[in-house]
């Protein structure tokens, strides 16, 4: 089993404790290997396994509030994918809650959506906003995501955050309930915070 599990990882030392960095492909052998399987709540994120935290009621309902309206919404234009696997870069493999990714006619069948095939992200967040907000979003913005939509539960607000960079999103707006925003992909089209919460 350990030679599946051998490949280059980035090392780093912080405060005289060497860290591991594990890379998306190896992330993958364990899963194929059967050392974490999809019953496992993980997401790898900056070289790290990430315990996802479980979804109370009021996450599930705004998620599925958001799949079909998104789905209704965009038709044929996007895939609207749901708390599955994106390729960031060579050590993230996150699993947002909503991704509008380019059409396909294999539907990713044989690789996950990279940033050029991402649309939007959408997370819903309540108990991990800070992990949203901070770690999340420097992702995102450092990998080229184009569009964020962090939904916050606690405040009932829409954070959209666009104009990625190295440094974080350039761009973040704060909508609240009566507010409308386009979508980077398609500005012809606007959604109103309702539409989502």
């Amino acid at each position: 089993m350990s030679a599946v599990l051998e490949p280059t990882i980035i090392e780093t030392v912080t405060a005289g404790v060497r860290l591991r960095r594990i890379r998306a492909s190896e992330y993958e052998r364990m899963i194929e290997a059967g050392i974490y399987t999809e019953n496992d709540r993980l997401e790898l994120l900056n070289g790290e396994i990430i315990e996802i935290m479980p979804k109370g009621p009021k996450h599930t309902s705004v998620n599925s509030r958001i799949l079909r309206y998104l789905i209704r919404l965009m038709g044929d234009r996007a895939i609207v994918r749901s708390q599955d696997p994106i390729r960031l870069d060579d050590f993230s493999e996150p699993e947002p809650d909503v991704v509008l990714a380019e059409p396909t006619e294999d539907e990713y069948a044989e690789n996950h959506p990279t940033p050029a095939d991402i649309l939007l992200i959408v997370e819903i967040s309540d108990t991990t906003l800070v992990y949203d907000r901070e770690d999340k979003s420097r992702a995102y913005s450092r990998n080229g995501i184009r569009h964020y939509l962090l939904i916050n539960l606690q405040d009932e607000t829409i954070e959209d955050y666009r104009e990625p960079g190295a440094d974080g999103y350039g761009s973040k707006r704060t909508c609240r309930r009566g507010d409308r925003f386009n979508l980077v992909a398609f500005p012809e089209i606007e959604i109103g915070v309702e539409d989502l919460l």
